[in-house]
């Protein structure tokens, strides 16, 4: 017998003081079975951080990047069907990253794990030309941190200030400092 998806419930309040950017999402999260809760966490954070102001343009969903090879972790599409974004959760080989910069007007990566310096250290002279490409790393010690706040239902208040994340749900929060690792601000 297969093993199911286990469902996440999220409410999240989000906060970004650089910009002021406020805004709320009430998001259903579908785990995978072999995916972590850090992983799912951190999805959830990259859709939380790259969330469009308003719908006008589409909106920001998640990919079936753990059941489809070809898939992200979320996309956005505009009205049209043209991809606007697209977004990587971990540490995507070069030729992937070279195909979607081809087939997106934006590319973000989040990438975690104590193995992301010696990764992007074989990638990081590859993509001098790219200019529709971010890599950020999330540093191990909080992705995992992270992960420990996740609960099958969640009230999370998220935060950004000076590019600090504070994540918090309940008595317990996070500290997060992405690192960027490409691309421009």
């Amino acid at each position: 017998m297969a093993l199911k998806a286990i469902i996440y419930k999220a409410a999240v309040s989000f906060s970004d003081l650089d910009q002021n950017v406020y805004r709320d999402h009430t998001l259903t999260l579908a785990r995978h079975p072999s995916e972590t809760e850090e992983r799912m966490m951190l999805r959830l954070l990259a859709f939380v951080l790259n969330a469009p102001e308003n719908n006008d343009l589409g909106t920001l969903e998640f990919g079936k990047d753990m059941w489809e090879a070809d898939e992200p972790a979320l996309s956005q599409h505009d009205l049209t069907g043209l991809l606007l974004h697209w977004i990587e959760l971990g540490q995507p080989d070069e030729k992937r990253l070279v195909r979607v910069c081809g087939r997106s007007k934006r590319v973000t990566v989040y990438s975690y794990g104590s193995s992301v310096p010696a990764w992007w250290m074989g990638l990081a002279g590859k993509f001098a030309r790219v200019n529709n490409l971010t890599v950020w790393q999330i540093p191990v010690a909080q992705s995992q941190a992270l992960g420990a706040l996740a609960q099958r239902s969640m009230d999370l208040n998220v935060t950004l200030q000076d590019g600090v994340l504070f994540v918090g749900e309940g008595e317990r929060s996070v500290e997060i400092t992405p690192v960027r690792l490409f691309g421009a601000e």
